[in-house]
């Protein structure tokens, strides 16, 4: 598990070199740290459990007990904090968005993120296709048209016009 916990933890850090301009915040990357430090406690602990059983302590095994009631109760609490606040991290990832896509002109590195994103997660615009109607780019281009990432993967002749949206 503690293995398992640290690639995740990995590839959260990895996976967030792609996507740190939509992440602005500093504490973005804290559940990746978290659950790396989880990995190495749980290894610990399981070092503990193993230890305690080969011996047979009453006094291991119990101490091995209290802990994973400890990390049980921090997991629920973990859950319900997520819970309760999904919708302030959706309004923020929302918001950090939207002023990426406002920074969009096709040649910066927010634009090469930008692409990217909606190439990697087949989607186009924060919401949907209609979010770029809104940006200085779409409004300095004057073609009534999105970037070429919102075009559906496999269209050869997609312009990214809004005149067909089921190209996007």
């Amino acid at each position: 598990a503690a293995a398992g916990l640290s690639y995740v933890g990995g590839y959260v850090i990895n996976t967030y070199k792609s996507y740190d301009n939509f992440l602005q915040d500093k504490y973005a990357l804290l559940p990746a740290v978290i659950i790396i430090c989880v990995a190495i406690v749980m290894f610990i602990i399981g070092l503990i459990g193993c230890c305690a059983t080969l011996r047979e302590s009453r006094v291991g095994l119990g101490l091995f007990l209290a802990i994973i009631l400890v990390i049980f109760i921090a997991e629920v609490s973990a859950f319900v904090l997520g819970f309760v606040y999904r919708e302030k991290v959706k309004t923020d990832v929302q918001g950090t968005m939207r002023s990426v896509f406002q920074k969009y002109d096709g040649k910066n590195p927010e634009s090469t993120v930008v692409d990217y994103l909606q190439e990697q997660l087949h989607c186009c615009g924060v919401k949907n296709y209609s979010d770029w109607t809104t940006t200085q780019w779409f409004n300095s281009t004057g073609n009534n048209s999105v970037p070429l990432s919102c075009c559906r993967q496999g269209l050869s002749n997609c312009t990214g016009s809004l005149d067909q949206p089921q190209e996007l």
